[in-house]
């Protein structure tokens, strides 16, 4: 992923989140994996900096409930920082078919 997608990755998962579409954190990705229905996320993207604890999570939840996972070369603090959070984030989930299609084109 080049630094010029990787910028327009972050301003499309911004419109995601003003249109009411993302899931923050790693916990409540997984719930909602869980519970499926509406808010099953369609694509999980995860910050660069994670740990391998929590990459092993993520990745095993994606694999099961077969979300696609993508690692981006964005920070936990770049990508929090790109969506109007405050604190560090591990990873965002896109729960919208069209809105997840439009983030991937920047993959």
């Amino acid at each position: 992923v080049s630094m010029k997608d990787d910028k327009k990755l972050l301003a499309t998962l911004g419109l995601c989140v003003r249109a009411g579409k993302v899931i923050f954190g790693v916990p409540m990705i997984c719930d909602a994996m869980r519970r499926g229905g509406a808010k099953m996320p369609c694509i999980v993207f995860e910050a660069a900096d994670t740990s391998d604890n929590t990459h092993k999570r993520i990745a095993d939840k994606c694999t099961y409930y077969k979300v696609k996972h993508i690692k981006i070369t964005a920070g936990g603090e770049e990508l929090a920082a790109a969506l109007g959070k405050t604190a560090h984030l591990a990873a965002v989930a896109v729960t919208d078919e069209k809105m997840s299609l439009m983030a991937e084109k920047y993959i």
